[in-house]
């Protein structure tokens, strides 16, 4: 495996999650079975480790033996003290029980850190119970420390104990390990050392090209949100560089809610003469619907408002503008497809409703009809982890043919004077849970909740209705565009994938 060769493979895998790590991995293994370099294979013989090392067991001081203050010689606990390649010493002692020498390979042996190995070097170190400190007497150290990184995982399954577990001497000992001749051991080690190398500088490549990249993309995301113009909608959509579809969804939820997404026309009846007629027409609406409205929620104070609106737009409290806030049904599913559909809090996925792994409840319970829910209801999950709780979706479906479980909470709107497909993009834009959902989460047994009085108090920007259809339209024609970059972007990883799993497997198939 000639250096060329190692870079213009990795250039057409660098994509690959995790590609650097999966080369480091290729080059131990190559190494370890005699296919990195020209060698004589036949002379390679299977060997227990125990006939060509000496093997050295670390013993405990007590906290009286051992010191920060650097006097006497470094001592070793364990993993916690191991560097990348060599120990980093925080403690110190001037009465060592057991001591390891520079160059001596240190192996973890209890923990969670098995088989983990750094290099001695420096000077004498004493070393505790945890570290075991293998010593050469016929090998290679450097060759064996290859054979270890390569055995780690094999090791970590050896592991016992229910406390602690760790393994033994026996099996360190016992562990069979391949070994070619000295000279040969030589050659292989000052290859690996070389691709490692290499590897190390591709990783720096890619370190840098990720830093120019999240660069652009802040500059990216900034433009598009100063400007959000057609012109500059190339500049979230580019060959050059990938923005992660999470940060462009947040973007263009954020920019929905500021009235940045589309112009304002000044034809539009302002916000505040729609609120004027709905506080009007809504009682009425309700005793049409046979529903009770939500109760009446305080004004809201300038000073709370998350940000500033375009003239025509206005902040409300969802409580002043919908005609049924409640809570689902406490009635148990089951899986009695002939029963009504129960859309739990699994089912809102990304501002949607999806129709995955529905419950059913009988359709002679109690709540029904009045839960049954309606084409254009919001739905918003109350209780869930703190992460989760709060996220909401919209139902499209046909009207009284399914419901909602208890820890989801129901918001409907005025069609005639509101569309809830604007409200569901500003209950799932950043700001709304920043600053509405976060402050008033109460915590309790590992579960976070948000009851319905607090989201009637939530507070909702309000453009004009017409204004209200062109931003859904252009959030649809933009989410669109993200859904496309993301199944993109997914199927040239595992493209990138592929070929990786298909290079590793030419190399190593090839004796």
């Amino acid at each position: 495996m000639n250096n060329d060769w190692f870079f213009e493979k990795f250039a057409l895998i660098a994509d690959a999650p995790g590609a650097v790590d999966r080369m480091r991995e290729l080059v131990l293994q190559l190494a370890c079975t005699g296919q990195l370099i020209r060698g004589e294979i036949g002379q390679w013989k299977e060997v227990a480790l125990g006939d060509v090392i000496e093997l050295i067991s670390g013993q405990h001081l007590l906290a009286h033996e051992h010191n920060e203050e650097q006097r006497g010689i470094p001592y070793l606990t364990g993993p916690s003290d191991f560097g990348e390649k060599h120990p980093e010493p925080t403690r110190w002692t001037e009465h060592p029980k057991v001591i390891a020498e520079p160059g001596d390979i240190l192996i973890t042996v209890k923990g969670s850190g098995v088989g983990k190995t750094n290099v001695l070097v420096g000077q004498k170190t004493a070393i505790g119970r945890q570290l075991m400190a293998i010593r050469t007497n016929s090998a290679v150290s450097d060759f064996l420390l290859i054979l270890l990184k390569r055995a780690a995982t094999q090791l970590q399954d050896a592991k016992t104990g229910i406390a602690i577990p760790g393994i033994g001497r026996r099996e360190i000992l016992g562990l069979k390990i391949p070994l070619p001749p000295l000279a040969e051991q030589k050659r292989i080690v000052a290859k690996v050392e070389e691709l490692m190398g290499l590897c190390d500088e591709l990783e720096a490549r890619q370190q840098e090209r990720e830093l120019r990249k999240s660069v652009l993309v802040r500059s990216s995301l900034s433009r598009f949100s100063e400007s959000p113009t057609r012109e500059n909608l190339g500049y979230l959509f580019h060959n050059s560089y990938d923005i992660p579809p999470s940060e462009l969804r947040k973007s263009i939820l954020t920019l929905a809610v500021q009235g940045k997404l589309v112009p304002q026309d000044p034809n539009d009846e302002p916000a505040a003469e729609l609120i004027d007629r709905l506080e009007l027409e809504r009682e009425s609406l309700a005793t049409e619907l046979g529903v009770r409205l939500p109760k009446k929620v305080l004004p809201i104070n300038d000073d709370s408002n998350p940000h500033a609106l375009p003239e025509t737009w206005r902040w409300s409290r969802i409580g002043q503008l919908a005609l049924v806030i409640d809570y689902g049904t406490s009635q148990k599913a089951n899986n009695d497809t002939l029963g009504v559909p129960v859309y739990r809090m699994g089912n809102i996925v990304g501002g949607r409703l999806i129709a995955d792994g529905l419950k059913y409840v009988d359709p002679s319970i109690d709540d029904l009809p009045s839960l049954f829910l309606k084409t254009d209801d919001i739905l918003f999950n109350r209780t869930n982890s703190y992460e989760l709780v709060g996220k909401a979706g919209i139902f499209t479906g046909p009207d009284n043919v399914a419901t909602f479980a208890s820890y989801l909470i129901r918001i409907r709107l005025p069609s005639n004077f509101l569309l809830s497909s604007f409200f569901n993009i500003a209950m799932n834009a950043p700001y709304f849970r920043r600053t509405q959902i976060e402050p008033e989460v109460v915590q309790q047994c590992g579960q976070a909740n948000f009851n319905g009085t607090k989201l009637a108090s939530t507070i909702v920007p309000v453009p004009p209705l017409a204004e209200q259809h062109r931003i859904v339209a252009k959030v649809d024609q933009l989410m669109a565009l993200v859904d496309e970059l993301e199944r993109q972007q997914a199927a040239s990883r595992e493209k990138a994938s592929n070929l990786l799993d298909a290079i590793v497997h030419n190399m190593t198939s090839s004796a």
